[in-house]
């Protein structure tokens, strides 16, 4: 985590504040190659438009209620052509990843295009080129955590590896916990955005039949070493 200019080592505000990107001038004018990015599966909720890897608009917030997706997606993409969908596909807690996913799922299959599932981690870890722990929050204190060199799990924030910075959306309390513990946070200001990271991955993504779009909840997540 980055120091503070005032040296306390205070998250700077603009760190936490939401992020907007403004909207493209002439909706109409876009081609039909955009690409809806969701993610709400964990301390922070972020959509985005994204043409051809750039990111045309997105916006990030905190997740709860206040995050309307509807309406955000209304004010970003209203009147342009969707040509596919790509969602957070976990692991995140059970309702906001049912959030995401099924407003997804129902614009992909009622605009008749192709939805694309993204992990939540992998997100996290393509915001940067260096090597990173990629983490999400997982509940009660613990995180989902993606390490450099490939290992995967769940954990209380003293049993993670500490071999590399760390990079993810956490609530403050779980945040202050892994600092306590001696992991370095990233600043945001230092990465790429959500749009961006998710415009990495929809690279090499593949797309699924809108039946076969797979959740991870904390059950079906397992840890996995390389």
């Amino acid at each position: 985590m980055g120091r503070a200019a005032d040296g306390s080592g205070r998250r700077p505000d603009i760190d936490r504040a939401p992020r907007r990107r403004p909207p493209p001038a002439d909706r109409r004018a876009r081609p039909a190659s955009l690409i809806l990015a969701i993610d709400t599966s964990s301390a922070r909720s972020a959509l985005a438009l994204i043409d051809d890897g750039n990111v045309v608009h997105e916006e990030i917030d905190e997740s709860g209620p206040a995050f309307d997706l509807p309406s955000r997606y209304r004010e970003i993409a209203g009147g342009t052509s969707i040509s596919r969908v790509a969602v957070a596909a976990g692991p995140g807690s059970f309702t906001g990843l049912r959030v995401g996913v099924s407003f997804g799922l129902g614009l992909a299959m009622g605009l008749r295009i192709p939805i694309v599932p993204l992990p939540t981690l992998g997100i996290q870890a393509a915001r940067t080129d260096a090597s990173v722990l990629a983490v999400a929050e997982a509940g009660r204190g613990r995180v989902y955590y993606q390490s450099a060199d490939g290992r995967t799990g769940v954990a209380e924030p003293g049993e993670l590896p500490r071999d590399w910075p760390v990079v993810g959306w956490l609530r403050p309390n779980t945040q202050s916990a892994l600092e306590g513990v001696g992991l370095r946070m990233e600043p945001d200001a230092e990465l790429r955005t959500f749009g961006a990271a998710a415009g990495r991955l929809l690279e090499s993504a593949a797309e699924v039949a809108y039946g076969s779009v797979k959740l991870e909840y904390m059950q079906s997540f397992s840890a996995r070493t390389p």
